[in-house]
């Protein structure tokens, strides 16, 4: 997202065209919808993030005045607060020591004005993981994912190389048995170092960069 990104909140009563109604606003501002997400019911609540408005109050008071929102706001962008994700799928010890050395690692560079978050979810079976890691591809903000077990292959493997084909996502691996290591950009055997690793790779404030490295196995 771009540094001039903000985040409209609305309010109000679903109905069909709602989201057209909202969209063809901020549009007609120029505006560039870079992210949306929403929370459906009989009451719905959305989340623009928009980027171009010369005047993000006008606009706020434009989208009030759509048929059945009963709130707006504004508010900084996601990308703002919480900046660049890194992705920890797995499970087991090691899923929870590649978080600890992320999140460690985050809050240095947090510190001198990163915006670097952690995310992990553990999971179990070949299915299932495969699956989460198609999906990096869709998360918002995702930048890098890491792979924490002690075997991925198979199905697994199939969704790595795709991730990297499609989305340029790097992945880092643990080295563990199967065939998921190969797949990947980086394989790393301490779980800690690895979460250090794949902060300092989408850190701006550190120089360090996957593409450069001669060994891909550590």
């Amino acid at each position: 997202m771009t540094s001039d990104t903000l985040c409209f909140s609305v309010q109000g009563s679903d109905r069909s065209g709602l989201l057209r109604d909202l969209t063809t606003l901020v549009a007609n501002v120029g505006g560039n919808i870079e992210g949306i997400s929403l929370t459906g019911g009989r009451e719905v609540e959305m989340h623009l993030e928009v980027s171009g408005v010369e005047d993000a109050e006008e606009l706020r008071i434009a989208l009030s005045q759509v048929e059945g929102i009963s709130a707006t706001a504004i508010y900084e962008s996601s990308a703002a607060i919480f900046g660049k994700r890194v992705i920890v799928l797995g499970g087991g010890a090691q899923i929870a020591q590649v978080v600890l050395g992320a999140v460690s690692e985050a809050d240095r560079h947090n510190i001198r004005g990163e915006r670097i978050s952690v995310d992990t979810i553990p999971l179990v079976g070949e299915g299932k993981i495969a699956e989460a890691v198609r999906a990096v591809a869709r998360l918002p903000r995702a930048a890098i994912l890491v792979l924490a077990g002690s075997l991925m292959g198979g199905e697994i493997t199939t969704a790595v190389l795709e991730l990297r084909r499609l989305s340029r996502i790097p992945v880092i691996s643990l080295n563990m048995a199967g065939s998921v290591p190969d797949a990947a950009d980086l394989v790393v055997t301490d779980p800690v170092q690895a979460g250090v690793m794949a902060v300092m790779s989408i850190a701006d404030t550190a120089k360090f960069d996957l593409a450069r490295l001669k060994n891909r196995r550590m």
